[in-house]
């Protein structure tokens, strides 16, 4: 579960294989993930958080690629190639992510990368990867900017020809969360707070925006450390402003204890954020007290879809100690996609991966379509998903329900 060294690539490699050292390796050991029984490696690496706060979501992310990593293997997916995986811990930091990016950019064997789980980790990685014409695909990033540009809300502009991801942008989430707080919950006046970071104060200023032109009044906004403990200042705010509802824009390990200490200075109404406090985690954070509390989630519960059935019963059976999370499923699809693009460029080759095998697969990645976990996988002009789905949740007796699935009516 911990960060993985990189692979050496000898001289007696490069030797051997001019032709593959740019583009993956032979290697008739396979190593653990391994089933081909030899043939060119292709590495799939994962950045994700898999040490501190977030690494419960973060292992599921790993889980689930290596996962897909196996089943390509054993089902023979690409003739002549065996994948592997290779994961490196990013904790959740922009610093560490541009590190790891580096770090899999210097690896010629590895052609695309699934992850990070964090829109700010990913503002630091998307350079390094573009610039090597390496793929990224993450499971979980939800910031439209990432894709669309820093004006995307009037002015949307590719930002990154290697980037693509298989979760729904703020821009959806946002507006869907507050139509469901203002038709469905009737809450009419709310309190909106923040991390600052990247993720939260974006998806913050979304919500917001929905929910003012709906007729909604905000109470009151307030930005908190993320590093801090004590919130009793901002939950004693939200008790005075008279709001009837808080959104959150930010993660589960602050969630979690604002929830409980707003809770605490009087104010008993819920609070409501994104697919970062969508964890079982939040729940034990915030105590009994947020029973009522809801969250947005992409796409709709994996144990509902019956294209998820398979990925599920063989998550079960792989053995992993860690939940495949909110974004498994996401994860497992993100991989998937980089082998098929890996099997669209060894087609085009004549059953070979070219010299030039990361900008072909960056290139192929834009018409990958295919049937997954999730549902239907494919990509917009701008790198985005084209599944717009969405679900509600809702803390009941310590766990999180599902309340309904849908998509946001809006422009």
């Amino acid at each position: 579960m911990r960060q993985r060294s990189l692979i050496a690539i000898t001289a007696a490699l490069a030797a051997g294989a001019l032709t593959l050292t740019a583009c993956g390796s032979r290697d008739k050991d396979g190593g653990s993930d391994s089933g081909n029984g030899g043939g060119t490696k292709v590495v799939i690496g994962v950045d994700a958080p898999l040490t501190g706060d977030l690494s419960a979501i973060g292992l599921g992310i790993k889980n689930s690629v290596d996962l897909a990593v196996k089943q390509a293997n054993k089902n023979k997916a690409v003739d002549g190639i065996t994948f592997e995986m290779q994961a490196l811990d990013d904790q959740a930091q922009p610093s560490s992510g541009q590190q790891n990016a580096t770090k899999l950019v210097a690896n010629k064997d590895v052609l695309g990368v699934v992850g990070p789980l964090n829109s700010s980790v990913a503002e630091s990685m998307q350079k390094v990867f573009d610039d090597a014409k390496l793929v990224e695909i993450s499971p979980a990033n939800t910031n439209p900017a990432l894709t669309q540009g820093t004006n995307w809300a009037t002015s949307k502009t590719r930002t990154y020809k290697s980037y693509f991801r298989t979760a729904t942008t703020d821009a959806v989430q946002g507006p869907f969360a507050a139509q469901y707080v203002f038709n469905k919950a009737k809450k009419k006046k709310v309190f909106v707070i923040d991390d600052k970071k990247t993720y939260g104060a974006g998806l913050a200023g979304t919500f917001t925006t929905e929910f003012k032109k709906l007729g909604g009044t905000v109470a009151g906004t307030e930005h908190i450390n993320p590093d801090a403990k004590d919130f009793s200042a901002v939950a004693t705010k939200v008790k005075n402003s008279g709001a009837d509802v808080v959104y959150y824009g930010g993660e589960y390990p602050q969630a979690g204890p604002l929830s409980k200490q707003i809770k605490a200075a009087g104010a008993k109404i819920p609070v409501v954020g994104g697919d970062a406090l969508y964890d079982p985690t939040y729940v034990k954070l915030a105590g009994p007290a947020s029973n009522g509390d809801l969250a947005t989630s992409v796409g709709a519960p994996l144990d509902e879809l019956p294209s998820a059935k398979q990925f599920l019963d063989n998550y079960k059976a792989g053995g992993y100690k860690d939940a495949y999370g909110a974004y498994g499923g996401y994860a497992y699809d993100s991989a998937q996609a980089i082998i098929e693009a890996v099997k669209k460029v060894v087609a085009d080759n004549n059953g070979k991966l070219p010299d030039d095998a990361r900008a072909k697969i960056t290139e192929a990645m834009q018409n990958v379509s295919f049937d997954g976990v999730t549902g239907k996988v494919s990509f917009d002009q701008y790198g985005d998903t084209t599944n717009k789905q969405l679900t509600v949740y809702a803390v009941e007796n310590g766990t999180w329900k599902t309340v309904e699935s849908g998509t946001y009516n809006g422009g």
